[in-house]
């Protein structure tokens, strides 16, 4: 058998970190058996599903590199085939009309609470050798429902959760044709993957309700039944559901938070996860070593710090260049634009293996390209009589020599032993007036990326 898996997100909401995790598994066990991931957008609920949140989840995909194969199919075009299935199913008995009201189905339930019972449909219009139903109400429409087995187990093998039996007597006739005509969620699912030939079903452990009813529909289309795999849920570090205090946010968040894509597909892939005491790797090995095996049965915790520790890893060895074109695109959005990207690219080679976001790397080289406002404070504190002389006779030393990093460097230090000072004597005024804070990287490289130009402007009251 094909390995065939999918992605069905619902357009109602934005694409979270919980949908990424399931769509990078669906994708990773695809690739790793020279399968086919699929996308599917379920988009049927037609009041809360919008274009955005289907624009918000195409973006997020993209984004994270999760290409899918094949036509992305939205089950609103797919209506036709749900209605053929579901007049086949009433034709052959398997499913029925219902006319009780919402008001009836209300009392219902009322009653079921008050008792102690779990409320659940009691099959008033289900039709029974020799029961009698009372003549069709000519002013409510039906519903559809499935003829759900009264007896028996539904019995799968998990692959992340292991054996799973439901009696049938748990279960009520639910519905799989809402009084409008629209198919319902559990309906469109099962045939969406049976004519998809999905053979792998991976999604959160929320819907392990859903696969009984699912897999009874199944049998009933004397249709195969694909492996199931319910991954549990990722949990914020108090052991609460992920909510947006934790990180639970639209995924395109973290890129406008200053994520890389693959830092984040990295820490997910390992959200539930492991091989061995592997915490960073690639998406190609994550591929070839993913397994269901190794996926926990228990809840994951979304820790923010390690993520950003991952970040920063990545940032240390991202491409240089790629990093320039996003750091030029940065710079621009926050009117600094610049057109050299020789300057950049050593302005990122001195912070990148300090920082762990990609937002506070660009914005921690902007006095680069823009001279920082004075700080009072520290004017006050560092620029004085002394300081200024002892630039002044720095400047007139970088002067003369050739303009390398090493040489600058050297500079420095011959100069402060020369004059007998201490290295922060000369360091800390230059900080102050060429980045506007203290805490920088070495003062000697600073001054060879700005140039020496540069340098004279930035200390022209000292010379």
């Amino acid at each position: 058998m094909k390995v065939v898996t999918r992605f069905a997100p619902s357009p109602t909401g934005y694409l979270h970190v919980g949908g990424v995790r399931t769509a990078l598994f669906s994708y990773a066990y695809a690739k790793k058996n020279k399968g086919d991931f699929l996308l599917r957008i379920e988009d049927t609920d037609i009041e809360r599903s919008s274009e955005d949140a289907i624009n918000a989840i195409l973006d997020g995909m993209k984004w994270l590199g999760l290409e899918h194969d094949k036509t992305i199919q939205y089950q609103t075009k797919r209506l036709d085939l749900y209605k053929k299935y579901i007049n086949i199913m009433i034709e052959s008995g398997d499913a029925y009309y219902c006319y009780a009201s919402k008001e009836e189905l209300d009392i219902l339930r009322d009653v079921q609470i008050k008792k102690g019972d779990k409320p659940r449909y009691d099959g008033r219009w289900r039709p029974e050798h020799g029961k009698v139903l009372p003549q069709p109400p000519k002013d409510i429409a039906p519903t559809v429902r499935f003829k759900n087995p009264k007896t028996g187990i539904v019995k799968w093998v998990d692959l992340v959760k292991g054996e799973i039996n439901i009696n049938n007597e748990e279960l009520d006739d639910f519905i799989i044709a809402r009084s409008d005509g629209t198919p319902t969620y559990n309906f469109c699912v099962v045939i969406d993957d049976w004519d998809m030939e999905v053979s792998h079903v991976i999604r959160g452990d929320d819907h392990i309700n859903n696969t009984p009813r699912q897999i009874n529909l199944l049998n009933s289309l004397k249709a195969p039944i694909p492996n199931y795999a319910h991954l549990s849920m990722i949990h914020g570090p108090d052991g609460q559901k992920l909510s947006k205090r934790h990180g639970s946010v639209n995924v395109m968040q973290y890129k406008e938070d200053g994520y890389l894509p693959e830092s984040l597909i990295n820490y997910l892939a390992r959200l539930g996860w492991s091989h061995g005491d592997d915490e960073k790797f690639s998406m190609e090995s994550f591929c070839e070593w993913f397994d269901f095996e190794h996926v926990t049965s228990s809840s994951a915790q979304f820790d923010k710090a390690k993520l950003d520790w991952l970040n920063g890893e990545y940032i240390k060895e991202y491409d240089i260049d790629k990093l320039t074109e996003m750091a030029a695109l940065k710079l621009k959005q926050i009117n600094c634009p610049t057109n050299n990207n020789e300057i950049i690219r050593n302005a990122l080679n001195l912070y990148k293996d300090r920082e762990t976001n990609l937002n506070t790397l660009f914005e921690n080289i902007v006095y680069f390209f823009k001279k920082p406002d004075r700080d009072t404070e520290l004017e006050s504190k560092y620029i004085n009589e002394v300081s200024r002389k002892n630039i002044k006779a720095l400047v007139d030393s970088l002067q003369r020599i050739k303009w390398q990093e090493d040489d600058i460097n050297q500079c420095i230090k011959d100069f402060v032993k020369r004059n007998g000072l201490k290295f922060p004597e000369i360091a800390m005024p230059l900080r102050v007036r060429l980045a506007g804070n203290l805490n920088t990287p070495n003062i000697g490289s600073i001054i060879f990326v700005l140039g020496f130009d540069e340098l004279k402007v930035r200390v022209s009251d000292c010379l």
